[in-house]
């Protein structure tokens, strides 16, 4: 094991036993290995081409996650998990930084 890989793994050791003292607060939030794209968008009531494009994706994307065949990876779930909680201030967002324009 290299010693950079050492001092990761014992960093998130020493953070762990510190949030386990309650010693200290998580540095890190946690963002889940999978997102049921399908779940989210079904709740919304939204097609996969309306909701490609109400949030920004393409609709190959939506069906290649929904179908299995990709996943969303990285900042994409976080974008994913951030719509599924709040989908309406998501979309507020957009339109305020000029990325999409009001219905």
């Amino acid at each position: 094991m290299s010693k950079r890989a050492f001092d990761k793994i014992a960093e998130g050791l020493n953070e762990a036993i510190g949030i386990a003292r309650g010693e200290r607060e998580a540095a890190k939030f946690h963002i889940p290995a999978e997102i049921n794209v399908k779940a989210i968008r079904q709740r919304l009531h939204l097609s996969q081409d309306d909701f490609a494009y109400e949030y920004g994706f393409s609709a190959n994307q939506i069906r290649d996650w929904e179908q299995g065949r990709s996943r969303p990876l990285g900042a994409l779930r976080l974008y994913l998990l951030m719509i599924s909680y709040d989908p309406e201030a998501v979309l507020a967002m957009l339109r305020q930084a000029g990325v999409r324009e009001a219905a």
